[in-house]
């Protein structure tokens, strides 16, 4: 098998070859420390490459293979951490210049469920400044594997190039206003935004913490739920986390969406949307129909405020976030998250409760739709694969943000889980995806949603040409 082969194997694809022992943990790590080695001077996706120690774990995976202690379905597998995630003894700076020497001592608990599953970390992926919109002036962003004049996607930047580009065989990406969402439909990736609770936040750098999701990025339905099911779950050290035990997402993926309700806002869905998206949500309630499920006609709550609050909402938590060292340290910080911190610090108290009670609201009237469907169909976001000359501004452009924000802020504020899956092609090559909503804490469905439509289309198995 060549390597060529190898890079673009899904993650459940590479892992049973690891598992039966065709090919060991150590050669699949060093063939993906070679193609960073060759490629990430272009790509810019890693900040930080684990080498020694993915290697030296790679060998230990291998002898516990060998000895038949298998840990599950990641086991000797070679995935990758955004640089918001704590690694014990390695720098994360979460993209900000203030933190470049932070070495954590512990493990966030999501690397922490990481290693004890048995996968190989590669190493820390690049990401705009604190998660927000923009990456740091003194930072070269990730650059698009299908074309570097194309947005990558934010904030999750390098998680979706590295693995779209074959750097890595999964990664974890977070989700405040779509940042999982919008990576994974620039690059051409499933990303999996969980309930807000079901992944514990310990030992990961806030943005804001009621907004904040980890979640897996990857090339298919299946291997997200096989990384889903890894990271989920309670955690001593995060309160927020639920204690809901752990679903099978991967046992129960084969049960597809045969009799499942899908709602679609036809109006909501297409105005003021480009027609490539409008062509991917067409094809996808076709396919909705091939696979059985039921499209009901809905009307979505009016997300407006939704919408016009997640700014100043996400600029007050992320104040909170930053004030042990924005007063002292403001000239180190980039303009785009400057200015949401301002904008945070600019709100009074009852400004904070009137968008509580809002959020409410329109929380409580997206958990009474779902009364009537099990998942819904949007487009994945409001601007189909846009340049980076156009989102150059977006950290400080709030017209330009509101736009592309408008299919994913509102389910971070909702807290709703929602999965990214690629749909098609621009024109011009490049990827365009859509994605279903559901219940909190229906993950379940949003696999199965997933898996199926990836069983009668190919369009995850497509990769750039490198």
């Amino acid at each position: 098998m060549t390597q060529k082969d190898l890079h673009y194997l899904e993650l459940l694809e590479i892992g049973k070859l690891i598992q039966s022992k065709e090919l060991s943990s150590v050669e699949a790590t060093q063939a993906q420390l070679d193609r960073i080695g060759k490629l990430n001077g272009v790509l810019k996706s890693y900040v930080t490459v684990m080498a020694d120690s993915a290697l030296v774990d790679a060998q230990k995976a291998d002898a516990e293979i060998a000895a038949g202690e298998l840990r599950g379905l990641l086991h000797g597998v070679p995935i990758a951490v955004k640089d918001l995630c704590w690694t014990k003894g390695v720098k994360t700076a979460a993209g900000m210049t203030i933190y470049e020497d932070f070495v954590p001592t512990v493990d966030g608990t999501v690397v922490k469920k990481l290693r004890e599953a048995g996968a190989i970390i590669l190493g820390k992926l690049q990401m705009t400044e604190s998660a927000y919109a923009d990456h740091h002036p003194t930072i070269s962003p990730p650059v698009n594997p299908w074309n570097a004049a194309h947005w990558t996607g934010v904030s999750s930047s390098g998680s979706g190039v590295s693995t779209a580009a074959g750097l890595c065989y999964g990664s974890l990406g977070t989700d405040t206003g779509g940042s999982i969402r919008f990576p994974s439909a620039a690059n051409g990736l499933t990303g999996l935004k969980p309930t807000w609770g079901r992944v514990s936040r310990y030992g990961a750098f806030e943005l804001a913490a009621t907004l904040d999701h980890i979640g897996p990025m990857t090339r298919s339905a299946a291997d997200a739920g096989a990384m889903l099911g890894v990271i989920a779950g309670s955690d001593i050290n995060d309160p927020t986390a639920s204690l809901r035990p752990v679903p099978n997402y991967v046992a129960e993926m084969p049960q597809g969406i045969k009799g499942l309700r899908v709602g679609i806002d036809s109006r909501w869905s297409s105005d003021g949307v480009d027609e490539p998206t409008k062509q991917v949500l067409a094809a996808a309630i076709a396919a909705v129909k091939t696979l059985g499920g039921e499209i009901r006609e809905v009307v979505v709550p009016d997300p407006a405020h939704a919408i016009e609050d997640w700014f100043p909402l996400c600029g007050m938590e992320a104040a909170v976030v930053h004030e042990k060292t924005y007063a002292a340290r403001k000239s180190e910080y980039g303009p785009g998250l400057a200015g949401l911190i301002e904008l945070g610090l600019a709100q009074k108290g009852t400004d904070y409760q009137k968008i509580m009670l809002r959020r409410l609201d329109f929380t409580g009237r997206v958990k009474a739709m779902f009364e009537d469907i099990d998942l819904l169909l949007v487009p994945a976001t409001g601007i189909a694969s846009p340049t980076v000359d156009r989102m150059s501004k977006m950290g400080t452009d709030a017209e330009l943000i509101s736009a592309v924000l408008r299919y994913t802020c509102p389910f971070d504020m909702t807290g709703s889980p929602t999965i990214t899956l690629p749909g098609g092609f621009t024109e011009g090559g490049m990827p365009l995806a859509f994605q279903f909503v559901s219940r909190h804490f229906e993950e379940s469905l949003l696999l199965r949603a997933g898996w199926a439509f990836q069983q009668i289309t190919d369009w995850h198995r497509q990769h750039p040409s490198l």
